[in-house]
């Protein structure tokens, strides 16, 4: 094992690939990972989104006149939901509950045990808590499991000629966000308070396609792959 660098990492696996639809296959391949990731000596905190469902329920709050703050409850209690998937899938390897604060995963994490969380409250997306539990245990890398292949100078979903960035400082991202402030149900490539977070921290982010599990260990290595934000 001379030579291999073991690395903290908060691993942010987005809603849009692991729940938009639900992907059990997906979720099985993502447990295998940090198995082996754990036992590589990495130490791994994950940070699960709820995708599509927790959009539902944050429409269905809406449409029962439910204020912007219940709405966010709603999908952070979609995101524990799938959080639990993940814990009970790693069995003995992760912490025996989902943490609810940044300083219980980074207990959890002392514990040598693999965290796995979801949404920690109301105003805050699961891009942010990543950040936050980055800063928190000091990771050294922060990976974005995402449904693109990257970040693009636009959203390719609405424009063809979006074009992959491969290397990007903090300081650009605000350049290609479509939003500037968090609202219940955001969906953007990176949360902007989440890079307010990173800036401050100067946390390395990299964004992969998220539907192929081993982009993440390819980010762990530190080779190329996504886009890489420093």
């Amino acid at each position: 094992m001379c030579g291999v660098r073991h690395v903290r990492v908060v691993l942010r696996i987005g809603g849009s690939v692991i729940a938009s639809p639900i992907n059990p296959d997906l979720i099985k391949k993502y447990a295998e990972l940090l198995d082996e990731l754990q036992r590589q000596k990495h130490e791994i905190a994950v940070v699960v989104g709820g995708g599509k469902l927790a959009r539902e329920f944050i429409s269905i709050a809406k449409s029962l006149g439910l204020d912007e703050k219940a709405q966010d409850d709603m999908a952070i209690s979609v995101s524990r939901l799938f959080a639990q998937l993940f814990l009970k899938k790693l069995q003995g390897r992760g912490c025996s509950n989902v943490p609810v604060t940044a300083d219980e995963a980074a207990k959890c994490l002392a514990l040598g045990k693999i965290v796995v969380m979801g949404g920690l409250r109301p105003g805050m997306t699961t891009d942010t808590v990543a950040a936050l539990v980055a800063e928190t245990i000091k990771a050294d890398l922060l990976v974005k499991a995402t449904d693109q292949d990257g970040v693009y100078d636009k959203d390719p979903r609405k424009h063809v000629d979006a074009v992959k960035l491969n290397h990007l400082r903090h300081t650009d991202l605000s350049t290609v966000f479509s939003e500037n402030k968090h609202r219940a149900g955001i969906h953007q490539i990176i949360d902007p308070e989440a890079i307010k977070i990173l800036s401050r921290y100067g946390a390395k982010l990299v964004v992969v396609n998220g539907f192929e599990p081993r982009n993440v260990a390819t980010a762990i290595r530190g080779e190329s792959v996504g886009t890489l934000v420093d």
